[in-house]
């Protein structure tokens, strides 16, 4: 799961548009449930572009990377210094892994 810095400032995901093709929101249909060792706080907002629930942790909306092909891929990690995939307790993992 990934944040998007610019969410920081916004009411709800500042991810719109075309952005969404290349970082889905990960949305449900209820109330959001913790994996093991997760520690965020997860609520839901409705998104205003489809009206579906995307997950929050901590007040971050998550999102998925098109271009992570299998559990435990990050390759989207670092991107334009806005994409930033996000730890157990919410908070975002600074560290560049990829080019």
């Amino acid at each position: 799961m990934y944040l998007f810095l610019p969410d920081e400032a916004e009411d709800g995901s500042a991810c719109q548009g075309s952005c969404v093709a290349t970082w889905p929101p990960y949305t449900i249909d209820d109330d959001p449930v913790a994996g093991d060792g997760v520690t965020a706080t997860l609520t839901t907002f409705e998104r205003r572009d489809t009206g579906e629930l995307q997950v929050m942790a901590n007040g971050w909306p998550l999102y998925y990377f098109v271009q992570d092909d299998t559990p435990g891929d990050a390759t989207g990690q670092g991107i334009s210094d806005i994409w930033w995939t996000v730890s157990p307790d919410g908070t975002a993992l600074r560290e560049r892994t990829t080019g």
